[in-house]
Order: structure tokens, then sequence, then C-alpha cells
């Protein structure tokens, strides 16, 4: 790999070079490296759309590494993957995709993820997005997201953009079951004239299953973020949805909520926050020495990261 693509990797994975255990690098549109082990076996779609992962039964603290990274113009890519977590696993996979873009060409990705849980079974699952490049060709990501989850299964799903992705659509669709439990985190900053659009739609069609998604954003320069959550409760089960998000410049932030119970003991909340920083915070940090746009800077990495 070139300087280029090694920092993309990293960016979007953590990673400094190619891992050891199970893996899958895309690269351009196709996969150049990818390997099993005895616990998760990745398998390639015979279409060659994207790949099948298998996670046997029982395995314990083990990850998976599935970067892909585009440093092409104009080329428009598209993934299909599919992943079964078996009976009472317990892993983490780490994906996401890096564009860098030069050219005055769009790049773009859309990854199509279906996760199959099954019974007791635990996933963590980290997905960041970057887009970055000095051309005037746009940086286009849209992960689409599928989400099943048998009795008493656990799932936990962290998306990060920051800033550099010309437009996004996430679209994450879940299905769960008895005492399944599914927390997401979402992570977006937009700048400039960029656009991001987030769409869960979750449904609790076991006993006692439970959903929590938070969502913080901050938006700046003219970009545009717009979040739609519905959450659809057929039994005894709890979900909640907090959506909080900062407005700099002249941005703007649209949160549309839908919650349909369909239960007597559904208990369904919707939470949101969007507004300015506040002018205390900025003159509290400012009389310790720090610039206006450092102030900014600071309160903005401890809203979105803790």
């Amino acid at each position: 790999m070139n300087k280029i693509e090694q920092a993309l990797l990293e960016k979007v994975s953590n990673l400094h070079k190619i891992p050891s255990g199970a893996f899958s690098l895309r690269s351009n549109g196709k996969v150049v490296k990818s390997s099993s082990t005895e616990d998760i076996e990745i398998v390639p779609k015979q279409d060659g759309s994207g790949v099948d992962v298998f996670v046997k039964p029982n395995v314990k603290n083990k990850s998976l590494h599935m970067p892909v990274i585009i440093t092409m113009g104009g080329l428009k890519d598209i993934v299909y993957n599919s992943f079964y977590i078996g009976e009472n696993a317990d892993v983490t996979i780490i994906a996401g995709c890096g564009i860098h873009n030069s050219t005055c060409n769009s790049s773009q990705h859309d990854g199509v993820h279906t996760f199959h849980l099954e019974k007791g079974s635990k996933l963590k699952y980290i997905e960041s997005h970057v887009g970055e490049g000095d051309g005037k060709g746009d940086k286009v990501l849209n992960p689409v997201t599928n989400i099943y989850l048998a009795e008493n299964s656990f799932m936990e799903m962290e998306t990060i953009q920051i800033e550099g992705v010309s437009s996004a659509i996430r679209k994450t669709f879940a299905q769960l079951t008895n005492d399944a439990k599914l927390i997401i985190n979402e992570k977006l900053m937009t700048n400039k004239q960029e656009k991001a659009k987030t769409e869960f739609k979750v449904e609790l069609l076991g006993e006692n299953s439970s959903v929590e998604v938070v969502s913080r954003s901050v938006a700046k320069g003219k970009s545009y973020q717009e979040f739609k959550s519905n959450l659809i409760g057929q039994g005894v089960c709890f979900g909640k949805v907090e959506c909080d998000g900062i407005l700099l410049d002249h941005a703007r932030i649209v949160s549309v909520p839908k919650i349909d119970a369909k239960n007597l003991n559904a208990t369904l909340i919707h939470e949101a926050t969007i507004g300015k920083i506040a002018g205390e915070e900025l003159v509290k940090l400012m009389t310790l020495g720090l610039s206006k746009q450092e102030a900014e800077e600071l309160i903005i990495k401890g809203f979105l990261f803790g």
C-alpha cells in the first residue's frame, strides 16, 4: 500500500498494517486480501458482490477487521456482506470506509451489511467513515445495516463520521426477539455544504426486548443533517431514542421522531435537543487563554467523544 492507502486504513480501522487473524480488505471495488481463522470463516459470495462471514458458536474475545478504502475518482462501489454470529459467541467487528478523492469525479461506496445473531450471542460493531482529498469530486457513503437479534442476544453498534464526506444516507433496520438488546451510538459531524441523513427503524417484537439509540451530531458551515427514527413496540419492551445536536454558522439539523406502541406495556421514549454552544462555555475556556476556535473545537470533542 502507498502512504495515502496506509493513512486511510489507519483512520478507518486504527490499523497500521494488514492484521493477523480474520480480516478482509477491500480497495477500489475489489477484495485485495482476505484471511479466515479456525473460529471465523470468510466466504466470498458466488456472484462476487461481497462475503458471508460465519462466527462459530461459543467463540470468545475474537475480532474481525473489514475496512474498505477508495483512492479513485469516478468509482461507484457497492458491496453486500452477511454476518452469522453463532450461539453464545462474543466478538468484535471493525469495519468502515475511507475515500480519498483528488479528482473532479465523484467516488461512492454503498455497503449493505446484514447481521444475524443467534441465541445468547454478543457483538460489538464499529463502523467509521472518512472522506478526504483536495479534488472537487464528491465523496459519497451510503451504509445500510440490517440487524436480526435472536433470543437473549446483544449488539452494540458504534458509527462515526467526522467531516469530509460530501453526502451520506445511513439506513438501519432491526428486529428484536425475546430478551434481545440493541445499543446504537452515532457520532456525526458535517461542514461546508455536506449533507447527512440518518434513518433508524427498530421493531421490538419479543418480550423484554430493548433498544437505546443515542445520536450526537455537530453541523458547521452550511451543512444539513436529517435524523429520522421509528420505534415499534409489539409487546412488553423498552425503546429510547436520544438525538442531541450542536449548530454552528449557518448549518441546519432536522429531527423527525416516530413512536408506535402496539402494546399497553410498551415503553417508548424520544428526546431531542438542538442548539448552539453556550456562550458561557466559550467565555470560560477563552479566559484560560484559548482562542474562540480552539474553545469551540474542545467543546465539540467533549460533546462527541466524552
